[in-house]
């Protein structure tokens, strides 16, 4: 049985939490919540818990805030939040867990699952520290890193260094300068909706490509892009106005 607890400053949001976990979690058992972050530390102090679920805003201090002075604690992670644009940003771009409030079934079950694998907790603390980062940026680092979930693990990369990515299934292949490629566990839509405003674009249902590292653009019905890697990529007769747009802009 995993130990956890649930942080939240609202009385209401803590009890539809335990109800949802004691329904739909068998694995694991609600010891203990906290309305602020004094009253954390103690349980957690008290409870030892594998795992927290924590609010980010809260009065006295941020869940953040909880994190900064519990560094060495060995525990997972599931943020909750109400829907905040820069938060959410930060979260993909850090490949972090959590839940917008009000909070899914499903996608409760899928955090839980991912936060409880084996190679959870190996990548935790990175995660959350490139977040903490993010997060006080409006969801871009201060590097200019994103976290890409792999099955080998996490893998922080610069996103100036993307050529381009290509769908596999609900899988992406990310090509890198000099070469290296590396295969994530997310979706070329996760990847779209992060890039896009970074110079990213779709050009076909497969493919997203980074317009700063088109080498030069053939004419065709679609066309075609070849990239600074070498890599020809096509471009669709229904992404082309929106490509070409978008590269004008350059």
């Amino acid at each position: 049985m995993i130990k956890a607890i649930v942080i939240d400053d609202e009385e209401l949001g803590r009890n539809v939490l335990k109800n949802l976990i004691q329904k739909y979690c068998p694995e694991i058992s609600v010891v203990g919540e906290a309305s602020n972050i004094k009253e954390a530390k103690k349980a957690i102090s008290e409870t030892n818990p594998s795992l927290v679920f924590l609010d980010i805003e809260m009065p006295g201090g941020s869940g953040f805030d909880l994190l900064e002075q519990l560094k060495d604690s060995d525990f997972s992670v599931i943020f909750t939040t109400a829907y905040n644009q820069y938060a959410v940003k930060a979260f993909r771009y850090s490949a972090v867990d959590y839940l917008l409030k009000p909070i899914n079934i499903d996608e409760l079950l899928i955090a839980v699952k991912k936060v409880l694998s084996p190679t959870s907790k190996k990548v935790m603390q990175s995660s959350i520290d490139h977040l903490m980062d993010s997060y006080n940026n409006q969801g871009v680092s201060k590097n200019n890193k994103l976290a890409l979930p792999t099955q080998e693990g996490l893998v922080f990369i610069d996103i100036n260094d993307i050529v381009r990515c290509e769908a596999d299934g609900k899988y992406t292949h990310c090509f890198i300068l000099g070469g290296k490629k590396l295969y994530s566990t997310r979706s070329l839509k996760d990847f779209e909706e992060q890039l896009a405003p970074r110079g990213f674009c779709r050009i076909h249902h497969a493919h997203l490509v980074n317009l700063n590292h088109i080498k030069n653009y053939v004419k065709g019905d679609g066309g075609q892009v070849l990239m600074v890697n070498g890599d020809s990529v096509i471009v669709s007769k229904r992404k082309k106005e929106e490509f070409l747009n978008r590269l004008n802009k350059i």
